[in-house]
């Protein structure tokens, strides 16, 4: 199951696609790594599909990542008298802890959180942005505030608040048992909603103890405004473009994209691009022109990996929709003009042994024009410091650790595969140039460059590179 891309492709489970055989068909259809979106999926069925999942990655052979994202908090107003209000442009509206039901001046707001975190001047957004207000004056009891831009507004209705940092954990109770029920299925990322700091991930990060990767989704401008602390500390970016576009400016999204991958880059960060890639495709066979282009930019800025939500959780067309993502970053990957785009991009290396001997490794390897780097890989620290390079040849990680193989399946041109750790530097070598063969990235008579750590097995340990034939003898195991 080698992929002919580079970028990995994310696929949303749900209604459409949780039958074992779906799941199969979009492994096959180009599903490099499956989403339980856990808004919507109780622990028993997340424990039910992580199973299907792990069938479907026995029957071929190749690690699967599957990416547990978490619901985070949902803020919301309280209920009306009435089934809806009509707020008037101008009008004053106030959100309080009365938890009487509301009208067209007031409603009840059942998080004194913000009206904690609240000060005058700060934008409060309802309904997915349909409605905007500014608050006048705030209180722990009320925040009065001018309708900007008024509308229709029913019950329970969602709250953004752009330019608010509450003091709430991103954590919620419902978050903190769908996560140790992830952890206890053997999940390989966590997908963290609406944070708004570093102490968020770290929060995550201390009931992982390692057992996943913690992925942050940046979905707030306080996200953006701290994104360098955060790329510290997460394990990896989602561009959760959604919210994002709702609590900041439509026309800003696409140059925080293109900010927040080229910073994951540079990080070594994996950056996973997502939200209504190709939402046409819910209902349709296939997807406009504009959907196609927005793919082709992410592809063309180097993201690690696209994501399909809906069009392959709900939609009619979830095999389609990731079968044409698949041929998507397939085109634009042989574009002539891909490699230039690519290379304009690339940062210069940290001050490290690993990544020096990374950015050496991608120019030999291009200046050779060798078949593929090879990465022994304990903890998944060699490989990843290879593909920040975003090398020409082909990335082949071999790891003894299964869970490093799966959370490498998320990584931009990491082919991983799982096998027993070298023996000495000879075995190292001679498997190194077998898989390659078997796994089709090098032919008999073409070399290879191995990299990995010295002594055998210590993370984060890079320090050597050799280069090698492949021998003959690579063609029978």
């Amino acid at each position: 199951m080698r992929r002919q891309r580079r970028s990995k492709i994310v696929a949303t489970l749900g209604p459409a696609s949780s039958e074992p055989a779906q799941i199969t068909r979009l492994f096959e259809a180009g599903a490099d790594v499956f989403r339980i979106n856990m808004s919507h999926t109780p622990p028993d069925r997340m424990r039910a599909l992580v199973r299907s999942i792990r069938k479907v990655e026995e029957d071929h052979g190749r690690p699967i990542a599957i990416l547990a994202d978490l619901q985070g908090p949902k803020l919301r107003i309280g209920a009306f008298t009435s089934d809806a209000v009509i707020l008037k442009n101008g009008a004053q509206f106030t959100l309080d802890a009365d938890p009487a039901p509301g009208d067209e001046t007031r409603v009840h707001l059942p998080h004194p959180e913000i009206l904690a975190a609240l000060e005058p001047g700060h934008t409060l957004l309802l309904d997915d942005g349909k409605i905007r207000l500014t608050a006048l004056e705030t209180s722990r009891e009320r925040a009065v505030t001018r309708v900007e831009v008024g509308g229709k507004l029913t019950a329970r209705k969602g709250v953004s608040l752009p330019d608010t940092t509450i003091s709430a954990s991103a954590l919620t109770p419902k978050d903190r048992t769908d996560l140790e029920a992830a952890l206890d299925a053997g999940i390989d990322w966590v997908g963290l909603s609406f944070i708004q700091r570093p102490d968020d991930i770290a929060e995550a990060k201390k009931i992982t103890r390692g057992r996943a990767a913690v992925m942050a989704k940046i979905e707030k401008p306080q996200a953006v405004a701290r994104l360098d602390e955060i790329l510290d500390i997460t394990d990896a970016l989602m561009v959760a473009r959604g919210d994002l576009g709702v609590e900041m400016p439509l026309e800003k999204v696409p140059g925080v994209q293109k900010q927040m991958t080229r910073a994951a880059r540079a990080a070594g960060k994996p950056v996973v691009v997502a939200t209504q890639m190709l939402e046409s495709m819910i209902a349709s066979p296939v997807p406009t022109r504009a959907e196609v282009s927005d793919v082709a930019t992410a592809i063309f800025e180097g993201a690690d990996a696209v994501m399909l939500s809906a069009e392959s959780a709900a939609g009619q067309y979830p095999v389609e929709a990731v079968a044409t993502m698949n041929r998507i970053a397939e085109e634009i990957e042989r574009d002539p003009t891909y490699r230039g785009i690519i290379h304009a991009q690339r940062t210069d290396p940290e001050a490290t042994g690993a990544d020096a001997i990374a950015a050496a490794t991608r120019g030999i390897a291009e200046t050779l024009d060798l078949s593929a780097i090879v990465c022994w890989t304990s903890s998944g620290a060699t490989a990843l410091r290879v593909a920040r390079e975003r090398p020409t040849s082909a990335i082949v990680a071999i790891s003894p650790n299964v869970l490093t193989g799966r959370r490498l399946a998320a990584v931009w041109g990491v082919h991983c595969v799982v096998d027993d750790d070298a023996q000495d530097q000879d075995d190292m070598i001679d498997r190194a140039c077998r898989i390659a063969f078997r796994e089709g990235f090098a032919k008999a008579g073409e070399r290879i460059i191995i990299v990995a750590g010295l002594p055998l097995g210590t993370p984060g340990a890079t320090n050597m590179v050799r280069i090698a034939y492949v021998g003959q003898d690579a063609t029978h195991e």
